[in-house]
């Protein structure tokens, strides 16, 4: 399976934000409960998971009854969750959960407890939990089914979800603007290596059951694929910015290629600066417009996202990264026009490590999409040391969603938008193709800056000339905007690009780096 086609099943019938019909003070009656409850701990499920490393990894897809396999497309929307079956209603708890159907793409049975004080119960599965209106019938369906995934909702607005999981190791959540966009993953393997991508999933999951008003939610996951297992611990905290305090216990099986941690999976099809893909009537579709990175030496980095003609695998070195993430910055609805997904409500993921992660590098894959329902970005944190086999490998970190990351650069402007277009001079004839780039910053000190200020853009770049450099302010956004021209050589081969504005010896914004790729040179139109 690739990753559009996961990807594709995740978007399509996954976690969208479907409102609730009314509500009623009950809880969801355990009226077929599988076996006894049992003691369980996070140290219980790590030790689950180092067990399950110790031999070699069963497959359970497609371990489904055939009337939920052959199910299409209508009949498997036919299906939906009773939301007066929801868990945890009355009792003054704050959350409550969903759950999802097995069926059509979602194949692998998953296993979901309710944990209360210390014991777990498996919830067996229970017709009456759904609603049913399809044409085909699904049959006697056995009480050991399992389910797809689950929902979770607050009490500040139970008819739109906070937060699902469902699909391999796939997961996503709101921020204040209640609105899904870009997915998180329990773990990536091999990503964009010269063989077959490997998605570990979620085989099993515990909800512990909240403290009455308590606004904290813990969600257990046991992950298991070819490669390792892994056992997980989530704490929900909902605010302006939904917080995931998580941590991970892995156990490799074997020697894993390359590992992403804390990976990052969104869509970027055309925006200001990439326009390969603008046929639609929509200026920009993007659920982020950017890779953001605080680094271990204090640098500020922004790397705009572009949709490239071929495969792009970037890696920026680091030791003990602050934090790095894929932002959503275009907040202007004006700028995609789409009354029906809101990409400018979009949540930002910031990806905030909880202890010193050491050498390694923040990795951002980039692969062509023509169609937005697609993910075709992938950012995560890949350790230069390789995790061994048969040992147990410790991570832990916070996930922020919302509309603006925790942390910003400190007295730094921040990169608004950046364009391009073929660079020359107005009102010339060009004799030789060039790019130009036009970058705009704002915020930190910018507008503080006395008219006579001495701006100077410092502009490097891997190959090529650069021309044309200016620095200037731009009172529209309170900040400045720097443009270049680049001569490009004969090479089609990428060119990287790094820029930030300075005062004398100062600073003055977070460095933009941006890498260009030349057109053949039978491409390259003087106009």
């Amino acid at each position: 399976m690739d990753r559009r086609t996961v990807m594709k099943m995740f978007a399509a019938v996954g976690v969208q934000g479907v409102p609730l019909t009314a509500l009623f003070n009950s809880t969801l009656a355990h009226s077929r409960p599988i076996g006894e409850p049992q003691e369980f701990s996070y140290a219980w499920l790590k030790g689950r998971a180092r067990e399950l490393a110790a031999k070699p990894f069963e497959s359970h897809e497609g371990e489904i009854p055939r009337s939920l396999q052959n199910i299409s497309w209508d009949d498997y929307q036919a299906i939906q969750f009773r939301p007066e079956k929801s868990l945890w209603q009355g009792n003054d708890i704050n959350f409550r959960a969903q759950l999802f159907h097995l069926g059509l793409f979602f194949k692998t049975p998953v296993t979901i407890h309710e944990v209360i004080d210390g014991k777990a119960q498996q919830l067996g599965y229970d017709p009456e939990y759904f609603k049913y209106e399809g044409e085909e019938p699904l049959g006697d369906l056995p009480e050991d089914l399992g389910y797809a995934g689950f929902r979770i909702q607050f009490h500040t607005n139970f008819k739109l979800d906070l937060a699902a999981f469902q699909g391999a190791s796939y997961f996503r959540a709101v921020g204040e603007e209640m609105q899904y966009g870009m997915s998180a993953r329990g773990l990536a393997i091999d990503t964009a290596t010269d063989h077959e991508e490997e998605f570990p999933k979620f085989t099993a999951f515990w909800l512990e059951k909240p403290k009455p008003n308590s606004t904290k939610l813990t969600v257990y996951a046991l992950l298991d694929s070819p490669s390792t297992t892994g056992a997980y611990v989530f704490d929900l905290y909902p605010g302006r910015n939904m917080v995931m305090d998580i941590g991970a216990a892995l156990y490799p099986r074997k020697n894993i290629e390359r590992i992403g941690i804390a990976p990052l999976t969104s869509m970027y099809q055309v925006g200001e600066n990439s326009q390969r893909m603008d046929y639609d009537w929509r200026p920009e579709i993007h659920d982020s417009d950017g890779l953001s990175i605080h680094t271990g030496s204090g640098e500020w980095i922004w790397r705009p996202l572009v949709n490239p003609r071929g495969i792009r695998v970037n890696s920026f070195v680091d030791q003990n990264p602050h934090g790095f993430g894929l932002l959503q910055r275009d907040r202007s609805f004006d700028h995609y026009q789409d009354d029906g997904v809101f990409y400018e409500k979009r949540p930002s993921v910031w990806v905030e490590p909880k202890e010193d992660w050491g050498k390694g590098q923040i990795m951002l894959v980039e692969i062509p999409t023509n169609d937005e329902t697609f993910d075709n970005i992938v950012a995560f944190w890949n350790p230069e040391k390789p995790l061994a086999p048969d040992q147990e490998h410790l991570f832990s970190y916070k996930l922020h969603w919302g509309e603006t990351p925790p942390v910003k650069p400190y007295e730094l402007a921040t990169v608004q938008a950046t364009r391009t277009g073929l660079g020359g001079v107005v009102g010339q004839k060009r004799e030789y193709f060039s790019w130009r780039f036009a970058i705009d910053f704002a915020g930190g000190m910018l507008d503080m800056l006395g008219e006579n200020a001495e701006v100077v853009p410092v502009i490097t770049s891997s190959r090529g000339r650069i021309e044309i450099t200016s620095a200037r302010p731009l009172h529209s956004i309170n900040g400045y905007r720097a443009m270049f021209d680049l001569v490009p050589d004969d090479s089609e081969e990428p060119i990287d690009l790094r820029l930030y504005l300075k005062l004398g010896n100062q600073p003055l914004t977070e460095t933009w780096i941006y890498q260009y790729t030349p057109p053949p040179m039978d491409q390259r139109t003087l106009y």
